[in-house]
């Protein structure tokens, strides 16, 4: 029996689909006869207590320039999908809030993966805070002489939003850099939110691992290497894509987060460690599917799919 999959996204015209992890978990729904409806996060009404959306028919083809076909949208009873995924990128904002409040309407008698609670209230770059032992050393504060300190105690730092992605806003401060206070003046005009310092990691010049786990299991790992002009190591920014394993320790960092994120109902998460450290736990809208597959890994697609629908009991 096919599964009605609803796609909560940002509009699938918009996205590079050689690297895109929703688009994979698309494609691997529709080879499994699943039927799928797209919307974006604009198009989620709360009415009168339902959550219903402007979904839209959607077939998708694994052809750049022709990558999907829409059909009429139609205002929906959310309640009437199977699944939906709660896709659209970061960042993660009231708005983005907003949508794990009404979604929450509908879970888990239609699965929404990742269960909206739980997205909301695991903040990647906090969540993580709760393994301090696997973690350099962080700070998560509005207070520039608690930074200062910081610094003084371990030399090198990063500092980036609380709540950024993508690599945005991320600067690497040397000990003896001069522009600390100005930099932590901008943040503070910038963004409401208290902003996050950890320890500089050199080891990240040889990569920043992204590791996917399903249902609290690692399926999958890429290597993302900097460029030499940038100290971050994403993606969207330069970073390249090299094929990995895991190491002992790494095995061990996942063993240990493994019961939280199924406690949570993360189905699908990706989580960045450098140098043996763990940094964030991303669980928005974890990236990083079709790099593995590419570099000769797992399906990551098919064995989420395999999670999903022993959930809804296929």
């Amino acid at each position: 029996m096919a599964l009605n999959v609803a796609f909560q996204m940002d509009h699938i015209a918009t996205i590079n689909i050689a690297g895109d992890s929703t688009f994979a978990i698309a494609l691997e729904a529709q080879a499994r006869g699943h039927k799928l409806f797209h919307y974006t996060p604009d198009r989620l009404s709360l009415r009168d207590g339902r959550a219903v959306a402007a979904i839209e028919p959607l077939e998708v083809r694994d052809e750049k320039g022709r990558h999907f076909t829409l059909g009429e949208a139609v205002s929906t009873d959310l309640s009437e999908m199977d699944v939906v995924h709660l896709r659209q990128d970061p960042p993660f904002d009231m708005n983005y809030i907003t949508t794990t409040h009404i979604l929450e309407r509908i879970h888990p008698k239609t699965l929404v993966v990742n269960d909206p609670a739980w997205v909301r209230n695991s903040p990647e770059k906090i969540f993580v805070t709760e393994f301090p032992d696997l973690m350099p050393e962080t700070l998560i504060t509005k207070d520039p002489a608690e930074v200062a300190a910081f610094r003084r105690a371990h030399g090198d730092i990063i500092v980036k939003p609380l709540y950024g992605n993508g690599g945005a806003g991320v600067f690497h401060l040397k000990d003896d850099d001069l522009n600390l206070s100005a930099l932590l003046e901008l943040f503070a005009q910038t963004w409401r939110e208290p902003f996050i310092v950890q320890r500089y990691l050199p080891a990240v010049r040889a990569g920043d691992k992204r590791i996917i786990l399903v249902d609290g299991e690692a399926v999958g790992a890429i290597n993302r290497v900097p460029s030499d002009t940038d100290a971050r190591s994403n993606m969207h920014v330069g970073g390249q894509a090299r094929p990995t394993e895991l190491t002992e320790r790494e095995r061990e960092i996942c063993a240990r987060i493994g019961p939280a994120l199924r406690k949570r109902g993360f189905l699908l998460v990706g989580i960045d460690v450098i140098g043996g450290f763990l940094t964030e736990i991303n669980v928005t809208s974890p990236t990083g599917i079709r790099e593995v597959k590419r570099f000769g890994g797992a399906d990551i697609a098919a064995l989420l799919w395999d999670a999903i629908e022993a959930k809804r009991g296929f």
